[in-house]
């Protein structure tokens, strides 16, 4: 029985980047905020690239905390959309362009979303990963940590509770 040859890892890559990339870039709030995402196989990063605008309080001068919470939010979707689409994109299943124009195409939506804020934002880049605790068909639970310069040293931290968007059945 002929073995079928793997894919080259640069082909996986860039599948993988491109579904990254479509999924951030529909979303335009994310854009408007400046968040990207860096992948590192499965495991992602987000990164809020700091810029003026994001300022809350220009006497500090401090991230505002909406800026902060929106950001943990957004990491915390993205992170759990990734992981629901993740074998889809591997397999070839779901195209990039696919993420972009499919309408039946759904993120998680958030049920609740609890931020601690540690400590002040500062005017630099932030950096967010999320965890995912529990990941069921209908249910998932994340903790999403917040850091500028030292992982240890985390300005927010968040805790979230989303509904997990549901396949589509066959048609009737």
């Amino acid at each position: 029985m002929a073995r079928t040859r793997p894919e080259p890892m640069q082909v996986v890559k860039q599948r993988r980047d491109a579904a990254l990339n479509a999924l951030v870039s529909g979303v335009p709030f994310i854009r408007f905020l400046n968040i990207t995402f860096d992948r590192r196989g499965d495991e992602l990063t987000g990164v809020l690239n700091f810029d003026d605008k994001l300022i809350g309080n220009p006497f500090l001068p401090a991230i505002h905390g909406g800026v902060t919470a929106a950001f943990l939010e957004v990491t915390a979707v993205i992170t759990l959309s990734w992981a629901h689409l993740f074998e889809r994109i591997e397999s070839g299943d779901l195209a990039p362009e696919d993420i972009l124009t499919d309408e039946n195409m759904r993120f998680p939506k958030t049920i609740d979303f609890t931020i601690d804020y540690l400590r002040s934002g500062l005017p630099r880049d932030a950096y967010a990963r999320a965890y995912i605790s529990r990941a069921g068909r209908r249910y998932a639970s994340v903790r999403v940590e917040a850091w500028q310069d030292h992982h240890d040293k985390l300005y927010a931290q968040g805790t979230g509770h989303f509904l997990m968007p549901q396949d589509p059945g066959p048609e009737s």
